[in-house]
């Protein structure tokens, strides 16, 4: 799995757990709904630690919750 599918899963996850749609995480974080729909669907091929961490505020959870899964264990070698 490459990182950007992680991260987009792991939105998913945290988003289903607490029972809350995109378009609300968007309106908690101050991201627009259409950068987060980017993000999900795979066409955001930069998103940015700051982004995620805009994320964990809106989810009321800390980066490290955030990026303590079982999805970014054995991530892809990504050649940049």
């Amino acid at each position: 799995m490459r990182l950007k599918q992680a991260v987009r899963r792991r939105i998913l996850q945290i988003c289903h757990e607490q029972n809350l749609s995109i378009r609300a995480l968007g309106a908690k974080c101050g991201i627009r709904h259409t950068t987060l729909c980017n993000i999900i669907s795979g066409r955001n091929n930069s998103t940015t630690l700051a982004t995620i961490k805009r994320i964990c505020d809106g989810l009321e959870i800390e980066l490290p919750v955030f990026f303590d899964s079982d999805l970014f264990r054995d991530l892809e070698q990504e050649i940049i």
